[in-house]
């Protein structure tokens, strides 16, 4: 899963990415609420990690945005202040938690863990299934349940069958995939992603899986038994 986190204190920032990124969450990060904004817009997010108080757009004017566009990702607010007119104000416009600094990072990310349950799209389990493969989400080994192989998926391969498991049967455009695994920062050459779903082929071969990644033409790609 991917989460944006929109502070503009960079140590603070640093140490939220760095704890989420321990945890296998895929982490951007924005340090004005101009770039949050954008950012936030693309809509590639689960969750949103959001300050009050930041310069060029302030976080409320963002929420009000991202709720205004659609946006399906979660919304934790962070601020330093703690008067209870600025919780309503963010709750009234949509936030779906909030956080008050200073504040212990292991309550932050238990309540990430919470609102990330809660995603009616992509609730948090142990196992992702489709046709005869199963994922496990904890230890990332991919088990083929017709022939009883397994195989152990590396990193970036996990993000990006993970991806596909959780929109299978669907057309993912290249650029799609790109900022959902990659981030939307990244300066890629389409010959990376080729690279990835080659090894990713090869392993779902290796364990007897019914199940393909194929090429759509001029579209993107598509798992399908």
């Amino acid at each position: 899963m991917r989460i944006l986190v929109v502070e503009d204190e960079e140590v603070i920032a640093d140490v939220i990415a760095t704890k989420l990124r321990a945890l296998r969450y895929e982490v951007d990060v924005s340090l004005d609420g101009e770039d949050g904004l954008y950012n936030a817009l693309s809509n590639i997010y689960d969750l949103i990690i959001l300050d009050i108080m930041l310069p060029k757009v302030n976080g409320l004017e963002i929420l009000k945005e991202i709720k205004e566009n659609d946006i399906s990702a979660k919304v934790i607010m962070l601020t330093a202040k703690s008067e209870l007119e600025d919780k309503l104000k963010g709750f009234e416009i949509g936030a779906d938690d909030y956080v008050t600094k200073p504040f212990h990072i292991e309550e932050l990310i238990a309540r990430v863990n919470v609102q990330l349950r809660n995603t009616k799209n992509h609730k948090v389990k142990d196992v992702l299934e489709y046709s005869d493969l199963s994922l496990n989400i904890r230890t990332s080994i991919l088990t083929c349940v017709s022939t009883n192989e397994s195989i152990n998926i590396p990193y970036r391969e996990f993000l990006l069958l993970e991806y596909f498991m959780n929109n299978k049967e669907q057309i993912i455009a290249k650029e799609q995939i790109y900022d959902k695994v990659w981030g939307i920062d990244t300066d890629y050459e389409s010959n990376n992603l080729e690279a990835y779903l080659s090894f990713l082929r090869k392993k779902i071969k290796i364990i007897g899986s019914k199940v393909s990644i194929k090429a759509v033409r001029n579209l993107g790609y598509k798992m399908e038994e």
